[in-house]
């Protein structure tokens, strides 16, 4: 499974070490680089035009200094009764979240946007949003306080780790692209890829 390396560059608009092993499994050769953006919704934005908008600055942020490569930017919103939920930082913002959304159903937005900056690129720009509905298992105070305090999941929308002991507090996952609650929907990932002319298997 390769890419030209003399010809393509690839980079993940990232530091989450999710992010980069979900796109090491396509066994493709790519550098992580974090781009420095303020991720502040804007008033009035829905959580699907945060999480395309964010992804696609993402990305033009790392085009800004690396040009000719594939950079692929990725962001997630969760959303409850139309309110946005992000990543909490803490202990305690991560328990609200988790009282709030106990017992409840959730919806996961997660953005992907493939930018490629070269000059024979055959599409530049690609994004899409992939919707991923958790049911989150209504438990105690207790039970969320041990959990968060075991994963400390607080650089995780909705404080949901879910490919660690978060998923014992989920009851279940709808989605058409399984990986993309954890952060980089691969499916997506890889169709995008294909028509920026990766090849995966070296045939």
């Amino acid at each position: 499974m390769q890419i030209n390396q003399q010809t393509t560059r690839l980079i993940l608009a990232s530091s989450s070490a999710y992010r980069r092993e979900l796109l090491g499994r396509l066994q493709l050769e790519f550098e992580s680089i974090a781009p420095d953006l303020d991720e502040t919704p804007f008033d009035g934005e829905s959580p699907v035009q945060t999480a395309l908008r964010l992804a696609r600055q993402k990305a033009e942020a790392i085009a800004a200094d690396h040009g000719e490569a594939i950079i692929i930017g990725s962001d997630q919103v969760a959303t409850l009764d139309d309110l946005q939920i992000g990543k909490p930082g803490n202990h305690e913002n991560a328990l609200k979240q988790l009282q709030l959304m106990r017992g409840r159903e959730v919806i996961f937005h997660t953005a992907l946007c493939v930018l490629d900056t070269r000059q024979n690129a055959p599409v530049r720009l690609q994004v899409e949003d992939i919707a991923t509905t958790v049911q989150f298992r209504n438990l105690s105070d207790a039970e969320l306080d041990a959990y968060l305090r075991i994963e400390q999941p607080y650089d995780c929308a909705g404080s949901a780790k879910n490919e660690a002991l978060g998923i014992s507090i989920l009851g279940s996952i709808q989605s058409t692209d399984p990986t993309a609650l954890t952060g980089l929907p691969l499916i997506a990932l890889t169709t995008m890829l294909r028509n920026a002319g990766v090849h995966f298997f070296k045939l």
